[in-house]
């Protein structure tokens, strides 16, 4: 057996609209068609090859306090922008932790989605 690639993530979340707001708008992830499954959710495109899929379950709890652990459970993007990227995310008033000179060799900004899902935006540092 050979992994070729990871094809999608599925995240539940208590609110769709909350969560589609939050990929769709702020992200400017473009969401796609999805089959009609017997229960609510949305599939967005990430790049060429990957996708995010988001789950309705109304009594999902995750991270109620948004505690931005960055060594938890994350989804990391990477950006074309550091500095960019901080600003939009500042400008739709999302709370977010900057760690640029991580040991990890990547400039990272973390933040959570309307569930506390943890996610992860990174460049290469220079």
């Amino acid at each position: 057996m050979k992994l070729v690639m990871i094809h999608h993530i599925s995240l539940k979340t208590s609110d769709l609209e909350k969560a589609k707001r939050f990929y769709g708008e702020v992200l400017g992830l473009v969401e796609e068609n999805r089959p009609d499954f017997s229960f609510p959710g949305a599939w967005y495109q990430i790049g060429e090859y990957q996708q995010l899929h988001l789950i309705e379950d109304s009594q999902f709890v995750y991270n109620p306090d948004r505690h931005i652990d960055t060594r938890g459970n994350h989804v990391a993007f990477r950006v074309d922008s550091y500095q960019e990227t901080v600003a939009h995310l500042k400008t739709n008033k999302i709370e977010i932790k900057e760690k640029p000179d991580s040991t990890s060799g990547f400039a990272q900004i973390f933040c959570c989605d309307p569930d506390g899902h943890i996610i992860e935006f990174h460049v290469p540092q220079q």
